[in-house]
């Protein structure tokens, strides 16, 4: 389940080019997760580190995550 909320939210990530010729990519319906590299490859593998390491955050301090096509990873872990 962890690895489809990882897939699904990746999926809904956005890309830009930037005038420096660097890569920033976001997932905007998950605040705070973002990065910035100077191939879209690497922008890409370092905000799905971002993602990961956010998730993980956010079961330690037992916050809500959202839920992202239907994947509910609150219901996995339960109230903290």
């Amino acid at each position: 389940m962890l690895t489809q909320y990882i897939q699904h939210a990746m999926a809904r990530a956005h890309y830009e080019l930037l005038d420096d010729g660097t890569f920033y990519a976001e997932i905007p319906s998950i605040q705070g997760v973002y990065a910035n590299s100077e191939t879209l490859e690497t922008c890409r593998e370092q905000l799905q580190e971002v993602l990961e390491d956010w998730i993980m955050l956010g079961f330690h301090l037992g916050h809500s995550l959202p839920v992202v096509d239907g994947i509910n990873l609150n219901l996995v872990l339960g109230p903290a």
